[in-house]
């Protein structure tokens, strides 16, 4: 079997890019020292510099954009299934 997947604090997280952007300590050398691969590492680098303090949400929590996208998709659903509604009913009292 591999090796079961690591999961990080946001403060971790955090702390470990401001290591690199804010101290200018070297990626390689932060990685080595928190026991994680440098390319972890600059995905979160380069997540953290385009969400900033909305970067790293975890544990289920949605960023702002994606929380929209999923409110606008339920509405979407429950907006399709009122018109498939409608439509029976008009079929229905067509009908008579």
């Amino acid at each position: 079997m591999g090796k079961a997947r690591r999961r990080f604090t946001r403060e971790f997280k955090v702390s470990a890019v401001r290591m690199v952007v804010d101290k200018g300590v070297a990626l390689v050398e932060v990685a080595a020292s928190l026991g994680i691969h440098p390319s972890c590492l600059r995905q979160w680098r380069k997540e953290y510099a385009v969400l900033g303090n909305g970067s790293f949400p975890g544990n289920g929590k949605l960023t702002e954009k994606d929380a929209e996208i999923a409110r606008l998709r339920r509405e979407n659903r429950r907006l399709l299934a009122e018109r498939e509604i409608l439509k029976k009913a008009a079929v229905f009292f067509a009908n008579g």
